[in-house]
């Protein structure tokens, strides 16, 4: 049976080289049109298919989604019974269709082509420029503004009848759409972090002002606070440190581990100095819109458990902890 499961893989993978040819050959002036089309979308991509198609198209769909471009499946039986409203100006529609010739979605045309909205088809259809007219294409490539071919030789079923390679080819086209588009935007991993904050990716590229501790949660105190006072607000925050402030401009920070050295070295006489006689000036800081990763490098590198989170002006914002980072996986 291993041998029926490595042909399967041999010719799925062969519809995958062929599809890459046909990108990087005859299909690469309508592919890079389908690119340009789905950037300069104005509303969002809506991606329709039935059957092992309509399972493509919103793989596709939520590809599409989760690199920045807003995108949604619509079921074609569930659009010609009300859900055609979700259709908008402004929207560009992906029809998935091995044969072209979907009865369900060749219902679609005539509200998609009443609605002005273009229409990207994906078929099995082998590539037809829409200049040529050697081949007959299928009705929905022909009523499509661009077409592009996820044909393959044979399918992977010993029978030849059940969509494997056909259905392979056609999500890695989706896939070679969905990249490509978010490429062009410019699409960074912060930008996939920000559309994933439960994935692990979006937990390592958290912000620090996401994680920073902020308002009555901060230990501060005023240059001229005693140090009995200074202990005291160190102990009831519970973060390690305590800011010393002047309008809400950090002025410099005490830690546990300076109070510890203070007291060694001047004993229950620190106790009457104030804050501004026994803190850190200048202390090493963080910028909200940092990276938790960063934060953490910084406090590895000093080997410090907490960071004053500011502004460019010096202002206090908040204090980012190390236990903070936990939930980040990060340590």
């Amino acid at each position: 049976m291993h041998k029926i499961g490595e042909n399967v893989v041999r010719v799925e993978a062969q519809a995958l080289r062929d599809l890459a040819d046909r990108i990087a050959g005859p299909m690469s002036g309508a592919f890079n049109q389908a690119v340009e089309l789905l950037f300069c979308c104005a509303g969002r991509v809506v991606v329709t298919g039935m059957g092992k198609s309509g399972l493509i198209a919103r793989k596709i769909a939520a590809t599409l989604s989760s690199t920045g471009t807003p995108a949604l499946f619509m079921h074609p039986v569930e659009a010609v019974h009300g859900d055609l409203g979700m259709l908008a100006a402004g929207d560009v529609v992906i029809a998935l269709s091995a044969s072209g010739e979907t009865e369900e979605i060749l219902q679609l045309l005539a509200t998609i082509k009443r609605l002005r909205l273009p229409l990207l088809a994906i078929t099995c259809d082998e590539f037809v420029a829409k200049t040529s007219s050697a081949e007959q294409p299928s009705t929905l490539s022909a009523a499509a503004e661009i077409a592009l071919s996820c044909a393959v030789t044979e399918e992977a079923c010993t029978l030849g009848l059940a969509p494997t390679a056909s259905t392979t080819a056609m999500l890695a086209l989706g896939d070679a759409l969905a990249v490509a588009l978010a490429e062009k935007k410019g699409f960074k991993e912060e930008d996939f972090a920000s559309l994933h904050p439960g994935g692990k990716l979006g937990k390592r590229l958290a912000r620090v002002e996401t994680l920073m501790h902020t308002g009555d949660a901060v230990p501060r105190v005023a240059a001229s606070t005693r140090m009995p006072d200074v202990i005291y607000e160190m102990s009831r925050k519970k973060l390690g440190i305590a800011t010393v402030v002047e309008e809400d401009r950090l002025l410099g920070i005490i830690s546990d581990g300076d109070l510890r050295r203070l007291l060694e070295r001047r004993g229950k006489d620190a106790l009457d100095l104030t804050a501004a006689e026994c803190m850190t000036r200048d202390p090493k800081t963080i910028s909200g819109n940092e990276f938790a990763a960063t934060a953490l490098a910084l406090m590895e590198e000093r080997k410090i458990t907490s960071l004053a989170v500011v502004t460019e002006a010096g202002k206090l914002e908040g204090i980012v902890h190390l236990h903070d980072l936990w939930g980040t996986e990060l340590v």
